[in-house]
């Protein structure tokens, strides 16, 4: 018997037992269905995060009052709220010292604000960014049209700013004019418009681009001083990335007065760490998912092995003729091997692409971008093949060695 005749009578036999089947293909397909829907979200999720991570320029890490993932309980929140804030003398005396570095930076932020222009005005969802002038090198923003923040107007706490694109479209929609030298309010302070940046794309469907960028002096003169802020660190090249990591801690830690022996009071961030952390929250979610769904694989195994055993039964007088016509033990073997993959195939085919549907409608309920996880793909597809030739090996081994006197006698 060929490969495709074999095929053909294994399709034959499963449809003959309908009920049967289906019932030990659903425990397959709960299984797959598991691994595959769980897997798919958590990549949808982890590329939007890598997106929303890869906003730092390359070669560029973060350092700041708060870790990026913030977890624990009181005590643990207690621990990083009690840190001493990242101050502008904190940042330039770093600038002072760390002359390896490419770029450094420092920025502050606030949400919830509203910008006006003539009639128009934005909800007030704008986050407004107080930065030194290398921010725009060290978070990777690229001005489009007319220019970035300036040495000068820091120094000089000069009213200007650099729109984001969705501000650019909400509050000049009706105007065909260049925005390039008007006046925006924010909370009732006037700014001049010097530049507009690129679009920044968006995180988990939400866009980047609704943000408005001012000097930190300026920030600072309408907000106030007592927020921490952020400094971010760009590295010459990836080689020194590393290094440099390490040398600002040093440098960090004494001009904080870190005595040794003492635990940072400031956070170090990476695109590498964020992931990291998230890798280690998202794995608990995968181990819970492969629990379950190895409950429901070896159940479906059982499954199969049962519906294999009641096959060899009920057949034993098919297997005799066909051995008392010149089919070998082998013969046997390979036809019930094929029932058994059969059937766990199609179960997890079933569950493969069940699991990639649900997966990507629950991810897209999150404003994650639609992904197919093909290595878990190619792992279902193996475990399918793996419980059909492991639970199905007895029953084809014990069909495969029958006598076929006896069983043309069996009836």
């Amino acid at each position: 018997m060929d490969f495709l005749e074999i095929l053909k009578v294994a399709l034959t036999s499963l449809k003959a037992n309908k009920l049967r089947s289906s019932l030990t293909i659903l425990g397959i397909v709960v299984g797959i269905f598991s691994i595959i829907a769980i897997s798919t979200i958590i990549a949808m999720l982890q590329t939007s995060i890598e997106e929303g991570v890869s906003s730092l320029g390359s070669n560029t890490f973060q350092v700041q009052k708060w870790p990026a993932v913030r977890m624990g309980g009181h005590a643990e929140m207690a621990k990083y709220r009690n840190r001493k804030d990242i101050t502008i003398d904190n940042f330039d005396n770093l600038d002072i010292k760390l002359v390896e570095a490419k770029a450094i930076a420092a920025t502050s932020s606030r949400g919830g604000r509203v910008i006006k222009y003539e009639n128009e005005k934005t909800n007030p969802n704008v986050r407004i960014y107080g930065v030194t002038p290398n921010s725009f090198i060290t978070r990777d923003w690229n001005v489009e049209t007319g220019r970035a923040i300036n040495t000068q107007d820091y120094k000089n706490g000069r009213k200007v700013v650099v729109l984001g694109t969705d501000l650019l479209k909400t509050l000049f929609k009706n105007k065909n004019i260049n925005p390039i030298g008007e006046e925006i309010s924010v909370n009732g302070n006037r700014l001049k418009i010097i530049g507009i940046l690129e679009d920044q794309g968006a995180i988990f469907g939400q866009s980047q681009g609704n943000l408005a960028i001012i000097p930190l002096t300026t920030f600072n003169s309408f907000y106030g001083n007592r927020r921490s802020l952020s400094i971010s660190v760009m590295a010459k090249d990836k080689l020194e990335y590393s290094n440099l990591m390490e040398i600002t801690e040093g440098y960090l830690r004494t001009i904080r007065k870190v005595f040794p022996g003492d635990d940072n009071d400031f956070e170090i961030v990476s695109n590498e760490s964020v992931m990291k952390q998230i890798n280690d929250i998202t794995a608990g979610v995968r181990i819970g998912a492969f629990v379950i769904a190895g409950i429901a694989l070896l159940a479906a195994g059982v499954g199969i092995m049962n519906i294999m055993l009641v096959s060899v039964t009920e057949r034993t007088k098919e297997i005799g003729l066909r051995k008392a016509v010149g089919a070998k033990n082998k013969n046997i073997l390979m036809q019930f091997l094929a029932e058994a993959v059969t059937l766990s195939l199609i179960g997890g085919f079933v569950g493969i692409v069940l699991g990639i549907l649900v997966g990507n409608f629950v991810g897209s309920q999150l404003n994650a971008v639609a992904t197919i996880p093909f290595d878990w793909v190619a792992i279902g597809v193996l475990l399918c093949v793996l419980i059909g030739v492991g639970f199905g090996t007895y029953p084809a081994y014990k069909a495969s060695n029958l006598d076929p006197i006896e069983a043309l006698r069996w009836e």
